[in-house]
C-alpha cells in the first residue's frame, strides 16, 4: 500500500467523521418517523452512511 499523507490522513477523518455523524442522525430521525416510507428513507440513509465510513475506514 502506498505512504498516506499527512493531509490525507486528515481528509479521511473528516469525512469519517462526517459519516459517523450522519448514520446517528438518520437512525435518530428513522426512530421519530411516523411514517414507514420516511422510516425506510432515513433508515437506507443510516445504512449507506454506515457503509461509507466502513470503506474509508479500510485505507487506514
Amino acid at each position: 500500500m502506498a505512504d498516506i499523507s499527512i493531509l490525507d490522513l486528515q481528509n479521511l477523518r473528516h469525512l469519517i467523521g462526517g459519516f459517523d455523524t450522519s448514520h446517528c442522525k438518520m437512525q435518530d430521525y428513522a426512530s421519530q418517523a411516523q411514517d414507514p416510507e420516511v422510516q425506510k428513507l432515513f433508515q437506507d440513509a443510516a445504512q449507506s452512511a454506515m457503509k461509507n465510513k466502513q470503506d474509508l475506514m479500510k485505507f487506514l
